[in-house]
């Protein structure tokens, strides 16, 4: 393995093919269904599970990594050859992982910088790839810790929920919360600013909403191309593909430079927040 280990938590929502040729470790956060935790992936906590479970009616939670996971992945992480280890999490505005992440490393065997990204999902997680990547190459780790930074800030991210009852029950709502109170007549379309879910505007209607997503997202994409950048673009989904797939073909239609497109189920411990029918897209310039 590189010098330099790159550790994420499973809300940057990659794909395993994405984790293995970036040489990352990720740290799963847990899923609770009806009082029983499990870590995110394992069976019975994937997303589809999570979207089933919504609609069961069953109680739903989540928790972050416990300090002693964070400080059993860095000894891990040393024990394998690592001589630094750069650690990426999701928005500390929006979860403690990264405060967990970071008390494990006063104790890590072997310097380790934890990062707080500011954000999350495929934002989260294209920002990890290209840190790993650095990694493997030699680089640095305050280069590695560089990248991801910089990866991580310059993502965009948009979607769109069915309604906010479940990001407001999860207390992840953030300044979306000025939008509950007419969650019904609208369909709150949100992005991630300042490491927590704000408001971008309110559509009428779920095919208003999708054309929003579209548009914003298109808008991402050209600013990049033509500033001479190419772009990771992910659109996520909870449990129906179908608007994903849609979404994903005609922005690559738009698209005026090289896309590393992914189309990839939003981590269940997201989807625990952002309920069934979420539809959301992350641009992120390389």
């Amino acid at each position: 393995m590189a010098d330099v280990a790159v550790i994420t938590d499973s809300t940057a929502s990659l794909p395993p093919d994405r984790v293995v040729g970036a040489g990352l470790r990720v740290i799963p956060l847990q899923v609770v269904i009806d009082g029983v935790s499990r870590p995110e992936g394992s069976t019975g906590a994937t997303a589809g599970a999570v979207a089933e479970a919504i609609r069961a009616g069953r109680r739903v939670s989540t928790s972050r990594p416990s300090i002693d996971e964070y400080a059993a992945a860095y000894r891990a992480a040393a024990e394998s050859g690592a001589t630094a280890i750069v650690v990426l999490t999701m928005s500390a505005r929006m979860s403690g992982t990264f405060d967990a992440a970071t008390v494990a490393a006063r104790t890590a065997p072997v310097r380790t910088r934890v990062i707080d990204s500011g954000t999350l999902a495929m934002a989260l997680g294209f920002a990890a790839v290209a840190a790993g990547r650095q990694a493997a190459e030699g680089a640095e780790p305050d280069q590695v810790a560089a990248v991801a930074t910089e990866r991580a800030g310059a993502a965009v991210t948009y979607f769109v929920v069915d309604d906010l009852e479940h990001l407001r029950r999860g207390g992840r709502i953030g300044a979306a919360a000025a939008l509950v109170g007419s969650a019904l007549a609208v369909k709150p379309l949100l992005t991630i600013s300042a490491g927590e879910i704000r408001p971008r505007e309110r559509v009428r209607t779920a095919n208003r909403a999708r054309l929003r997503l579209e548009e914003l997202a298109a808008d991402a994409m050209l600013a990049a191309h033509r500033a001479g950048r190419g772009i990771g673009l992910a659109v996520h989904y909870l449990d129906d593909p179908a608007p994903a797939e849609d979404l994903a073909i005609r922005l690559q239609r738009r698209a005026e430079g090289p896309v590393d497109l992914v189309i990839t189920p939003v981590s269940a411990v997201l989807g625990v927040h952002t309920g069934p029918r979420t539809l959301g897209v992350v641009v992120s310039p390389d």
